[in-house]
């Protein structure tokens, strides 16, 4: 057995939405310690839905797939929709992550709870204004 799915490959060989946006209303930047992986998202939301995402990813091959199709799984939907994503789905959407490299899973998820976060802060914000 392959120790990647094809899924793992494609994304970390052609990872989509790589990048930074320069008009972000939620950014959120996490990072493993342990593995030395560090990911930023950046959310572009209106109306509540999540109209554009890039990221920036300094690690593995795991990490860079997890961050890129995470991107891909929330992109133009709505933000109580990216909420839910779990690192399960993650990895799921890439046939399956070697148990070792799950925590790259997490680490996608947790970064887009940092942006999302970071956009509500935002909006709060605002809305004290």
């Amino acid at each position: 057995m392959a120790l990647y799915s094809e899924k793992v490959m494609d994304h970390f060989r052609n990872p989509r939405n790589v990048g930074v946006l320069e008009d972000a209303n939620g950014i959120g930047e996490v990072g493993n310690a342990k593995c030395g992986d560090i990911m930023k998202m950046y959310l572009k939301i209106e109306d509540d839905i999540v109209k554009d995402v890039k990221f920036e990813t300094f690690g593995c091959g795991s990490a860079i797939a997890s961050s890129s199709m995470a991107t891909e799984l929330i992109k133009g939907k709505p933000v109580s929709e990216a909420r839910q994503l779990t690192n399960k789905a993650v990895a799921e959407a890439l046939d399956g992550l070697p148990d070792y490299k799950m925590h790259c899973s997490v680490l996608a998820q947790e970064a887009i709870e940092s942006a999302l976060k970071d956009y509500e802060s935002r909006q709060e914000k605002k809305e004290e204004k």
